[in-house]
């Protein structure tokens, strides 16, 4: 059985309206601490149930500010009644009712995780009005902490798995620039599972790789982690082309476990001397090649992404012609999917050359940022998916 009452006070006090939920299967004990809350001068609204049962169905179907429970039900008892109060509603506060001859029952209940304890018999109008305001405060207190410890270590992993993500460029006697730039999909969210990377390898070449993984969270991350530094290993201990992208799903096969995650990607090839770039694509987008006369994409063969069909997979190579000056970008699809606008028009490949053009040239970092901060402007929130840039400039003249 359960039942409600509302306080009818004057509507200028600033009190806010508290929602008890009072947990005793004695009516009479029920009844005084109804007419003592009507003391108090709280604005409440009281619900009563006689059963943990009981207590269980009002907390899933309403909002409750604090419980006020009794040691001894027919279905809970002790301290087992506070751990399934506590579990049932982890973030409302409890008080627990003990009667004159368990006084030590008090102190218990609080290293259980009560709030606070009265004792039947001693509560006054005043005592209870200040312990429900005090109980409910350090329980939103309470979550307010636990709530930041769950934003400073999510910052904590953040910062963690960006660096494994971000790496720092490794480029001894390369004159080539590279900028990077990674932005999750939300605002605090997690960073997902795109990646990329750029070294220089024994034989004097830049290498550079831009990918994804399907999903988002920390399992993405974690597996686009491993696959940029499997990546990176495989490129500096000789491995090339596609014998590096069979290798690299080989290690998302084993890492990824049961979960049905699959990435692309683009690799790359860059030599300077013979004014070249192979590139390899599994699954993933050409790169955008920007000259003296604009920006266009490089065709390229395509293979399948890794993961998606074992052992099968082909993944041809491309060499195309560079100028004597340009820059080649790498990306993936976050910069692409948004909408174009007010519309439901995706921006797509054409929308964001078309963007490129319209943007004013300056160098390098400035151009990338620009260039997303125009696509976000246009998207406007709506799609929301990670992002990774990778250009690379070089001038021979």
């Amino acid at each position: 059985m359960t039942s409600s009452a509302t306080t009818t006070l004057d509507a200028t006090l600033t009190y806010p309206l508290y929602r008890l939920l009072l947990i005793e299967d004695d009516e009479a004990d029920a009844l005084l601490v109804e007419e003592i809350l009507h003391d108090t001068g709280l604005r409440f609204e009281l619900t009563t149930a006689t059963s943990l049962a009981d207590a269980r169905t009002e907390l899933a179907s309403h909002a409750i500010d604090c419980v006020l429970l009794d040691l001894h039900l027919p279905d809970a008892s002790g301290t087992k009644a506070i751990a399934a109060v506590r579990e049932l509603a982890p973030h409302t506060a409890v008080i627990v009712m003990t009667g004159l001859s368990e006084q030590q029952a008090g102190s218990e209940a609080m290293a259980a995780g009560a709030q606070d304890y009265l004792v039947k018999g001693k509560v006054e109008p005043e005592l209870l009005h200040r312990t429900i305001r005090y109980a409910v405060f350090r329980s939103q207190t309470e979550r307010t902490t636990a709530d930041a410890q769950k934003a400073r270590l999510r910052a904590e992993e953040n910062a963690r798995l960006e660096r494994g993500l971000l790496p720092q460029p490794m480029l001894d006697t390369s004159t080539i620039s590279v900028t990077t730039r990674y932005l999750p999909g939300a605002e605090r969210a997690l960073l997902g599972g795109d990646f990329l990377d750029a070294v220089e390898g024994d034989d004097g070449l830049l290498h550079a790789v831009v990918g994804d993984v399907s999903g988002h969270g920390p399992d993405a991350a974690a597996l686009g982690v491993c696959l940029r530094i499997s990546w990176r290993t495989l490129i500096l201990a000789g491995h090339r082309g596609p014998d590096v992208l069979r290798l690299m799903e080989r290690i998302l096969i084993a890492e990824r476990g049961p979960q049905p995650l699959f990435a692309t990607c683009t690799i790359l090839t860059l030599d300077k001397e013979a004014s070249t770039a192979t590139l390899h694509l599994a699954g993933h987008h050409e790169p955008l090649l920007t000259t003296a006369e604009g920006t266009h994409e490089v065709p390229a063969a395509h293979g399948i992404g890794l993961g998606i069909a074992p052992q099968i997979g082909t993944w041809p190579p491309t060499v195309t012609t560079l100028p004597a000056a340009g820059a080649l970008t790498l990306y993936t699809d976050g910069l692409t999917e948004g909408h174009n606008g007010t519309g439901n028009e995706r921006l797509g490949v054409e929308g964001l050359l078309t963007l490129i053009q319209k943007l004013p040239s300056s160098d390098a970092a400035a151009d990338v940022d620009q260039l997303i901060t125009a696509t976000q402007t246009l998207n406007a929130g709506r799609h929301t998916d990670d992002l990774a840039v990778l250009r690379l400039d070089w001038d021979n003249r």
